[in-house]
């Protein structure tokens, strides 16, 4: 019986979804959660890898189960196991075909910015501050720039094994909602540290150091140098994965 869940998770406390040696995950936590369950290993296989110290609201993931079991029960019985800062949303039987992440079409994320000059003691983990001011119709015209199909080689991190750096983003735009700028991104896929490092562009276009022109030419010229530092994790989430 193969099950499919939705759960949401802040990530703050964990080395991001992937099981690493050594370090606390999210994939870890629920393999755990699943074994005291079923008393057996049990391999969870997520829709996307996120970072350390990025959160998600509707990330996907996936398992197989040697044996029926009632969704609903599971999700209860998951939820009674796993941590405060991870909760499963949503569980329910899927087809024996469905992957996670090769099944999906889009996915969507959220990047949030706190635009004031006073820090927040419960907005430190969610978000990234930046005090002064930041242009958003610049940064709107520089989001832009990104829509279609293109090479992002300049916003991918260094060392990455994709086999191909190109993506299609399906959607990239600003709001205001009162202190915050949240930035909404829709694409097929995404590289690693993608979004972090458009927003780290599209912040110095806020600021007056860039240009949308500017960032036209970074995204052209493939060259990660170019680009400046990946924002900070804190302030991205996955916000749903659609199929």
């Amino acid at each position: 019986m193969k099950i499919r869940i939705t759960l949401e998770y802040d990530g703050a406390n964990y080395a991001g979804w992937q099981i690493q040696a050594g370090a606390d995950s999210i994939q870890a936590r629920i393999e755990e959660a699943l074994a005291r369950i079923f008393g057996a290993a049990v391999r969870v296989h997520g829709a996307g890898r996120t970072d350390a110290g990025v959160h998600a609201r509707g990330q996907v993931a996936a398992f197989d189960l040697l044996r029926a079991f009632d969704p609903e029960d599971l999700q209860r019985a998951l939820n009674a196991l796993l941590p405060p800062d991870i909760a499963i949303l949503e569980a329910a039987a899927a087809a024996d075909d469905f992957d996670p992440r090769r099944s999906a079409r889009s996915r969507i994320y959220e990047y949030r910015v706190l635009n004031r000059d006073r820090r927040s003691a419960f907005e430190y983990r969610h978000s990234w501050l930046l005090p002064g001011a930041l242009d958003l119709n610049v940064m709107a015209q520089a989001a832009e720039v990104f829509i279609g199909e293109h090479d992002f080689a300049a916003f991918r991190s260094l060392g990455s094994e994709e086999r191909t750096t190109t993506r299609r983003i399906i959607a990239s735009q600003w709001r205001r909602d009162g202190d915050f700028l949240i930035y909404r991104v829709e694409a097929t896929a995404f590289l690693r540290r993608m979004v972090r490092t458009m927003v780290a562009a599209m912040v110095e276009a806020g600021r007056g150091r860039l240009s949308p022109e500017d960032i036209a030419g970074i995204l052209a010229s493939r060259d990660r140098a170019r680009a400046p530092a990946a924002a900070p994790a804190a302030g991205l989430f996955l916000i749903a994965v659609n199929y």
